[in-house]
Order: C-alpha cells, then structure tokens, then sequence
C-alpha cells in the first residue's frame, strides 16, 4: 500500500515538473520571438515599434540577453537603444545605465549611453562614454578576426576606419559634437549589421564546405564502385 501510494506520488511530482518545464519552454519562447521582432524593427528604423516589444521582454524577463555571434546584449542595451533612437533620453539613460550594472563590459550600452548623455546636454562625460564603447567594439572585431578560424568581421575595415577617425577627433579635442554624435550612431547601427552579415556569411561558407565534402564523398563512391 505504502508503496503504490510512493509511486503516485512520484508520477504526479514528475507530471508537475514536466508542466513547469514545458511552461518555461514556451515562456521562453515567446519571448524570443518578441525580441526578435523587437530587433526587425529597430533595425529597420522603427524604434516606437521596438520600445513597445523589448519593454515587454524587459517585464517578462529582465536578465534577458541577446547572443549573435558571441557578442551579448542585454534587453537593457536593446531597449535603451530604442528609447534613444525614439528620442527618449531619460528613459534611455536608466536602462542603458542598467544594462551596464549587469555588463559594465558592453561596449554598446557605453556607446549609447555616450549618446544619451551628449544628446541631454552632458557632452564631456558622454564623449568619454563614447570614446569608451568605440574601443571596446573596436577591439572586440580585431580579436573575433584574430582567434577565429575565418576574418569575417568587418571585412572592408569600415567600421574600423570610421572609429580610428572618432578616436583621433576626440584625442585631438578639437571637433564638433554633432559630428561625434552623428558617426557614433552610424558605428552603432553598422556593428548590429554587422552581426547578421557576420552570421549569414558563416552559414553561407559552411554549406560550400559541406557541399564539397558531399561532393568528393560522391567522387570517392565512384571509384570504389
């Protein structure tokens, strides 16, 4: 008796375990999804659409990060991001000021909240903040093309160029704010394209691998017929 009441026990404990699983899975996945269509739409200049959906996965989820590439970015960065572009400062300033309590290493955040601060009228310290993240995702190219197996980052050395010019303005103190702020937002909008077109480019050689190992394995089964 005492146990087939232990095994009850057991199937229904196990039944709850796999719904919590399962709730977590789908939490998880919608969430996702929304984040996903959150960064579509700042990447395609609609950055009210974008507050909308990463405010709700910042709600749902507040650890949230993204990974593309190796490079994280937490929902804080996203959305920060999105509040600046929608001209949202203060807004912009706590969350990119919490997305950097979580990572003080995430140069985006750094560049961005460069940019809130320039915009609010704080132009030294937000220079210093940007000076700041331009080096981190400059240095975070070199060193993804010096220990990967492939130099897909920032093949044409755009991004690179633009933040050498950035750096030595800034070193030289002699420049204008609005262009800082202006090339600032271009290097933070090409390094996230730069994250889909670093991926797409790695898929795109590893299907021409694996069709030319599929093709000589096809030539070896001929001349072993």
């Amino acid at each position: 008796m005492g146990g087939c009441m232990l095994g009850k026990a057991v199937r229904v404990w196990s039944l709850v375990l796999l719904f919590i699983f399962l709730l977590a899975a789908c939490s998880a996945f919608i969430v996702g999804g929304q984040f996903s269509t959150g960064r579509r739409a700042l990447l395609m200049g609609d950055p009210e659409t974008a507050v909308r959906y990463f405010s709700v996965v910042a709600e749902r989820d507040p650890n949230y990060v993204s990974v593309i590439e190796n490079y994280p970015e937490s929902i804080w960065t996203y959305l920060g991001r999105a509040q600046y572009e929608s001209k949202r400062y203060q807004e912009a300033r706590k969350s990119l000021e919490r997305a950097l309590a979580m990572n003080r290493d995430d140069s985006m955040a750094k560049l961005y909240l460069g940019l809130t601060l320039m915009r609010m009228g704080d132009v030294s310290e937000g220079v210093r903040e940007v000076e700041a993240g331009m080096k981190g995702l400059y240095d975070w190219i070199e060193y993804m093309n010096r220990t990967g197996p492939f130099a897909f980052w920032d093949p044409a050395r755009e991004i690179r160029k633009q933040i050498d010019q950035d750096l030595a303005a800034i070193a030289s103190k002699d420049f204008k704010p609005e262009q800082r702020i202006a090339d600032a937002e271009w290097v933070g909008k090409k390094f996230e394209e730069e994250l889909d077109k670093v991926r797409d480019d790695e898929r795109r050689h590893f299907e021409r691998k694996n069709d030319r190992s599929a093709f000589y394995s096809l030539e070896l089964d001929y001349f072993l017929i």
